[in-house]
């Protein structure tokens, strides 16, 4: 650029792609000040002073603005020694300026990682010192403890000193090593949690051992759980008694299945395999619930949202859908077990098919089909069909509202609609009255 000593721009000649993309020629017969942002004025105006003898111009930052768009720019102004005019020399900032700026998103973006991982690490070290019931981490390769919380150290004080850093086979009792090793391996082998009846080292009686596999930065890992071996399946229950009664449970004529918050089977007799087609419980431990029913998560969202509301669930009509295909319509209700963490209890029926089909003959479908086909010859077929539509609408949405009690979140849920569309809806067919108590 050529400026005159008053600042303003005579003469201009920019390139590169993006300073010729931005048509800088629109400033020749203007003040450099005026294209220049507030906080560089007073670098512009020390730019434009004339400097002493044998002192060397220097490179300013002066930061301008085109449009909406910031141009950052490194000048250097020489005055002529022959007229008042300065030559301002220009360098762009603007792959600088966005280089910085990446970093500094670079940098902030690592520095929300970091307090993310803090925080987990910090609710991952209180979960794991407040679990009542013995955790060891235990290295694969060297069988070696890692890390164990306050609960496995007070079971193995009497053992080793240092807890961290012992071999994990010495904690057991000689007569249980096999069984242990036995367990490590199926569980390795396997990639699932394991369990297994062992004794450690000057205990009274067994414990029940729970074994599953993880990933580290430094190798697999085992996560070690134990737990006192259950002898009954209630506290006011004596053993015998509580012999009896799992073994009623068991082989109840009616399906039977325990799982946890979110739906996986922990638990399960053989009733509930024979329905689904299964050969053993083994095939449906740690599986999901709403992979065996007809309508997948709605129904097991409907079960789980009313046991965790009412503790009780009765009467729930669905189909369980068995590993070949078949549908099955069933009865099932719930209740919410007690104990360390949430579990449910479900009890699923095999609704008879002649109960369905008369359901079915005797609900207000067909007098609706009846009342429909007397319009035949009264009004066109495109207003029949638009009946027809509308009477089928109005049922499915009863229909919804039954299968989830009055339920309005579950119901939408289940009919594919948003809440508000399903509001829309009721107030259309007057169903709202019906609904209220909910």
């Amino acid at each position: 650029m050529v400026l005159s000593a008053e600042g303003v721009v005579l003469d201009i000649t920019a390139s590169g792609r993006e300073l010729q993309r931005l048509n800088l020629k629109d400033w020749q017969g203007k003040t450099l000040s005026s294209s220049a942002t507030l906080d560089s004025q007073d670098k512009l105006r020390n730019l434009l002073v004339k400097p002493e003898k044998n002192v060397a111009s220097v490179w300013r930052h002066v930061n301008f603005t085109v449009g909406e768009v910031d141009v950052p720019l490194q000048l250097l102004a020489v005055p002529q020694s022959d007229s008042n005019q300065f030559w301002v020399f220009g360098r762009d900032l603007s792959g600088v300026s966005q280089m910085q700026r990446r970093l500094v998103e670079s940098h902030q973006s690592m520095e929300r990682d970091y307090l993310r991982l803090r925080h987990m690490e910090a609710r991952y070290r209180l979960l794991f010192e407040t679990v009542t019931d013995p955790v060891l981490i235990v290295d694969v390769a060297q069988r070696r403890v890692m890390e164990a919380n306050q609960s496995a150290q007070l079971v193995f004080k009497d053992i080793v000193k240092r807890l961290p850093g012992a071999d994990i086979v010495q904690c057991f009792e000689p007569a249980s090593r096999e069984t242990f090793e036995s367990l490590l391996r199926t569980a390795q082998a396997s990639g699932r949690m394991e369990s297994a009846r062992v004794r450690s080292l000057k205990a009274d009686q067994d414990c029940q051992l729970h074994a599953s596999v993880f990933m580290q930065e430094g190798g697999p890992q085992f996560l070690l759980r134990m737990q006192a071996a259950a002898v009954s399946l209630s506290a006011q229950v004596s053993e015998a008694d509580g012999e009896w009664f799992q073994h009623a449970l068991e082989n109840a004529p009616i399906g039977f299945v325990v799982t946890d918050r979110a739906g996986a089977v922990l638990a399960a007799n053989a009733e509930i395999c024979n329905m689904l087609g299964l050969t053993s419980t083994g095939q449906l431990i740690e599986k999901n619930l709403e992979d065996f029913m007809a309508r997948g998560s709605v129904d097991l969202g409907v079960l789980l949202n009313n046991l965790r509301q009412s503790g009780i669930l009765r009467g729930f009509a669905t189909e369980l859908r068995s590993s070949v295909g078949v549908l099955m319509p069933v009865d099932v209700a719930g209740v919410t077990l007690t104990g360390d963490q949430p579990t449910y209890g479900f009890f699923i029926r095999d609704i008879q098919v002649g109960r369905s089909v008369h359901k079915s003959a005797t609900s207000g479908m067909a007098d609706s089909v009846e009342q429909l086909s007397q319009l035949v010859g009264r009004m066109p077929m495109k207003d029949i069909v638009g009946e027809t539509s509308t009477m089928i609408e109005r049922m499915c949405i009863q229909a919804a509202l039954e299968l989830t009690h009055n339920n309005r979140a579950s119901a939408a849920e289940m009919l594919g609609l948003s809440r508000q569309s399903l509001y829309v809806k009721l107030h259309r067919y007057g169903i709202v009255s019906e609904t209220d108590s909910e």
